[in-house]
């Protein structure tokens, strides 16, 4: 089944390239399809786990045309997988969870440790890379804490991690949650309990303080400007999470009050927050037209070497070989066109923050997300601290709720505030090695 399906994706791969390189398929068809082969690949790797399990005695299917139902198994696609927006080289992000009353489970040990070996199992199918190659390299780190879950939580924790310390990006991160394998009735019932967490029908202004607060760490730098050769299309200045996180910002401010705002996809959201007359036409066809050009580019990018890649080469022959598979003739205009792009969105991005307090730090102090934002590792080191992995893990352990004193929706909306104080020399009263002061706490 692993052969089977790795060849299966090199051959949907190509079909797909084909159509989007000869301009019989659109950006949007691309990524849609590319998200499709991606649930379906799941689904399959699912159902073939829980047939093995049937015949070892661990699970009572229902069905065995469609094994996943009725289980309580949960799989829902996160990110770019879940809004129908995957590129070429794009990991999957998943959350598995399950309903233990439901699971049909009748092995010997317990539900727990079935659904963390049909997560792990999972992985293993579709990330291992054997000689014809991986399927997609997959993610189960946005599940609830992460650093202290198993693979797969229960819908009850789940619930219960969400309503207590659930913070603003993983509202986020839920606007675009689709149900893409397993139990699909139970999956969107779990959705249907989660609105009142995303969709808040109150205007909360410290939530929206927070959220502006993460918004500014993000564009804190002076440094952070539009550049072009090495220039990063999807995470620096005027790149696709600009974009991305303006429209998700909003939608998490007004989407409880507006149900039209509650869209998986970034171009849907644009057209919907014009409707609502949050956005002028102008900003929408700039962020729409600006959308398409750097998410084609990102797929020219990542097509060259099948590589994870989201900036652009450093060199001027690397360059121009872009230039030429995007279509330009010379390397100049290529130039031209990409500076202008990246320079409107960082324009429109600014904008947005407009009467905003600055950080008190010069450099990015990102603590949201489940992995440490690189530009923030970097300016951890510029303000003297050694261990800045380490650092940046215990903050985000702060931010989940790890301490009891940061366990509240406010304190942690304070703690993203106090962050950028600690370039400050009395901050800690260990100077010299600042790390330790975190260790202590």
């Amino acid at each position: 089944m692993m052969r089977e399906l790795r060849h299966l994706k090199a051959r949907a791969a190509l079909t797909i390239a084909m159509a989007d390189l000869s301009g019989e398929w659109p950006l949007l068809q691309v990524t849609h399809a590319l998200s499709s082969f991606a649930s379906g690949a799941i689904s399959t790797a699912l159902r073939f786990l829980l047939h093995e399990a049937a015949k070892r005695g661990e699970i009572a299917l229902q069905h065995a045309q469609a094994p996943e139902t009725a289980t309580g198994i949960i799989m829902l696609g996160m990110g770019k997988l879940g809004a129908f927006e995957l590129n070429y080289s794009s990991d999957i992000d998943l959350i598995i969870l399950f309903d233990h009353a439901t699971l049909p489970y009748t092995g010997a040990r317990n539900a727990q440790h079935f659904m963390n070996k049909i997560a792990a199992d999972l992985v293993f199918i579709l990330q291992e890379r054997d000689a014809n190659g991986y399927v997609f390299r997959t993610d189960l780190r946005l599940r609830p804490d992460p650093m202290s879950t198993p693979l797969a939580v229960t819908t009850a924790a789940a619930l219960t991690y969400y309503e207590t310390v659930g913070q603003n990006w993983e509202r986020a991160a839920m606007i675009k949650a689709r149900p893409v394998a397993g139990d699909i009735l139970a999956a969107q019932n779990f959705l249907r309990e989660l609105i009142p967490f995303v969709w808040r029908k109150t205007l909360d202004f410290a939530t929206i303080a927070d959220i502006h607060s993460i918004k500014r760490q993000m564009n804190a730098s002076k440094g952070r400007e539009v550049s072009f050769a090495g220039h990063n299309i999807k995470t620096g200045a005027g790149g696709i999470r600009e974009i991305e996180f303006f429209v998700q910002t909003q939608q998490l401010v007004w989407g409880g009050r507006i149900p039209s705002l509650r869209v998986h996809s970034t171009l849907e959201a644009l057209r919907e927050l014009t409707e609502q007359s949050m956005i002028t036409e102008e900003v929408r066809d700039d962020l729409t037209r600006s959308y398409y050009y750097l998410r084609t580019l990102e797929h020219r990018l990542q097509m060259r070497n099948d590589e994870q890649t989201h900036s652009l080469p450093t060199d001027a022959a690397s360059l121009g070989e872009v230039s030429v598979f995007s279509g330009y003739a010379t390397l100049e205009n290529f130039e031209r066109d990409c500076r202008f792009v990246l320079t409107r969105v960082h324009a429109i991005y600014t904008d947005s923050m407009a009467g905003s307090e600055p950080l008190a730090v010069d450099g990015s102090l990102v603590f949201t997300g489940v992995e440490a934002d690189p530009d923030t590792l970097k300016t951890l080191k510029n303000l003297g601290y050694q261990e800045g992995q380490r650092i940046s893990d215990i903050i985000q352990g702060w931010h989940r709720g790890n301490r009891r004193s940061t366990r509240s929706k406010r304190s942690r909306q304070v703690l993203t505030e106090l962050i950028p104080t600690i370039r400050c020399p009395n901050f800690f009263a260990i100077r010299l090695a600042p790390g330790n002061a975190f260790a202590a706490s």
